[in-house]
């Protein structure tokens, strides 16, 4: 038993540092930093040195109980800073995901929908456009009724470059205020729309029938998203630091741009992960709640998923 209670507390001393002290530890430092040098001595590292030694020449830190409490409290500090900072990333991921339900949040989802539409004309414009060509039997060339390209297809590599551009904007005609709820939208639209199903009524009951290697899966691509919106955090941390130390603005620049690149890709896995566990479980949910038989070789349709709504909901 002892190895392994050895074990556990240096794998959870190795999380603290890794998640918490270090994140902290780095911002408190760039602070002091930032705090110390100033916009004019901002790569004055020769200043620096000289106020770290003035520091450490100090009477009161030769005192070992001074030290070991100055230790102490940057230890807190930066656990406290980290604390702070996943508490904002929760805030952020939920600011990420909401619903329009301020007028911000309304003019954000009018202009979107109006750039969608705009790449969406501009992609339906780029496909070849057919016209009825008259019977010419007498030509030489001896064309058949039908239909013939009026004007010359637009290259491939155009037309995915519209396609990339509206889905950057969002999969669908957006409803909410951002991409990533959006994206989440555009998953539950998809699997009403081929089962007719509730996913929020749904993936609960469907999470709980999952084996361990799509949990894992799904865990793993919500945690990188989750960690994505704590990386917005410090961008949001450091910015006020520029107030004194500009380079802090590149380190929030850095991690703003950083953290925008994790969230969309973490979220789009997160999102095909989801629509892929309904594929292949969902009808095995439905015939553990009794609505197809367990031997029924037949799809999860319309009907069942619609029972299974109702069901879920509970008559709601």
């Amino acid at each position: 038993m002892n190895p392994l209670l050895a074990t556990l507390g240096g794998k959870l001393t190795e999380r603290w540092l890794n998640l918490l002290v270090l994140p902290g530890a780095l911002f408190l430092a760039a602070a002091a930093v930032g705090t110390t040098l100033g916009h004019r001595r901002w790569h004055d590292v020769d200043g620096l040195r000289a106020t770290l030694d003035d520091l450490a020449a100090r009477p009161a830190l030769d005192h070992t109980g001074t030290a070991a409490l100055l230790v102490a409290l940057v230890l807190l500090t930066a656990t406290a800073a980290s604390l702070a900072a996943q508490f904002l990333g929760g805030v952020i991921e939920q600011y990420w995901l909401r619903y329009a339900r301020d007028p911000i949040s309304y003019a954000l989802v009018a202009r979107r929908r109006r750039k969608w539409a705009s790449l969406e004309r501009e992609l339906d414009a780029a496909y070849p456009v057919t016209r009825p060509v008259a019977d010419t039997s007498g030509d030489a060339s001896g064309a058949d009724d039908g239909e013939a390209a009026a004007t010359p297809p637009l290259s491939f590599a155009r037309i995915q470059t519209l396609t990339d551009a509206r889905n950057r904007v969002a999969l669908r005609e957006p409803t909410r205020p951002t991409w990533y709820g959006d994206r989440m939208q555009a998953t539950a639209d998809r699997v009403e729309a081929a089962y007719g199903v509730d996913l929020a009524a749904l993936w609960p009951r469907l999470w709980l029938i999952l084996p361990e290697p799509a949990v894992r899966h799904v865990q793993s691509a919500h945690d990188s998203f989750s960690a994505a919106a704590r990386l917005a955090a410090w961008a949001v941390a450091y910015a006020p630091l520029a107030c004194w130390w500009w380079p802090a603005a590149l380190v929030a620049v850095g991690c703003a741009v950083v953290a925008r690149s994790r969230a969309r890709g973490a979220l789009e896995a997160l999102a095909g992960l989801i629509e892929a566990a309904v594929d292949v479980h969902g009808r095995e949910l439905a015939a553990r709640v009794g609505l197809i038989g367990a031997d029924s070789t037949e799809l999860l349709g319309h009907a069942t998923g619609d029972r299974m709504s109702e069901l879920f909901r509970k008559a709601e």
